[in-house]
């Protein structure tokens, strides 16, 4: 049901942002480096219950938090490198299993739609790499070694520009990712799935 929801809001995002992009003026990074932070939630998808095959553990909405580079190729294309983390409760049964930790190293490109009517205001589209470390506290202190997986994201986003060198943005974004075994004393006792859905916000200040 999450990951359903991860696609649909995805995919709607990218079809209303992409049909804003109409003629007009807006702010170009052409040739500029800028730092973002930014901080917001994610909703994870569920993960297979430890040595219960076909059963979930319950994973909570959790805060994400981070920052990163972008620079500005041309007019519409830019890179970025974001590096993010968000850790979650885990339920089974309706008792706390533990917690999840996900640091995501995101390296993606936009298309910035800089020429529509709102001055300031440029939305953009994005899609990219993704290096998920994951790890796992149970709820008694002990821990789980979770794989390190790969990725893929989409996103839609939006920067308003306060000044040249200060915007505010928006961004929703959908990571897809193969699930990682949950080891245990160097058994494997369960499976992560990395899949998951954000909304964040924060500012981007530009050095040049």
């Amino acid at each position: 049901m999450k990951k359903s929801l991860v696609l649909y809001c995805t995919v709607l995002t990218l079809v209303l942002t992409a049909g804003a992009a109409i003629a007009g003026d807006g702010d170009s990074i052409k040739g500029r480096v800028g730092v973002t932070g930014r901080i917001g939630f994610l909703v994870p998808s569920d993960s297979e219950a430890f040595a219960v095959p076909n059963s979930n553990l319950n994973t909570d909405v959790g805060f994400i938090g981070g920052g990163g580079f972008i620079y500005g190729i041309d007019k519409h294309f830019a890179v970025e490198l974001d590096i993010t983390n968000t850790d979650f409760d885990a339920h089974r049964d309706g008792f706390k299993a533990g917690d999840f930790n996900t640091t995501n190293v995101s390296i993606g490109a936009q298309y910035r739609f800089v020429d529509i009517p709102v001055q300031k205001l440029v939305p953009y589209l994005g899609a990219g790499l993704d290096i998920l470390f994951n790890d796992f506290n149970f709820a008694d202190g002990g821990h789980a070694d979770v794989d390190t997986v790969a990725g893929v994201h989409v996103s839609a986003g939006a920067d308003y520009f306060l000044m040249k060198q200060l915007a505010l943005t928006a961004e929703m974004k959908g990571v897809v990712a193969p699930d990682a075994d949950i080891n245990s004393g160097g058994t494997k006792i369960g499976n992560y799935d990395p899949t998951s859905f954000s909304m964040t916000f924060g500012a981007r200040y530009f050095f040049n």
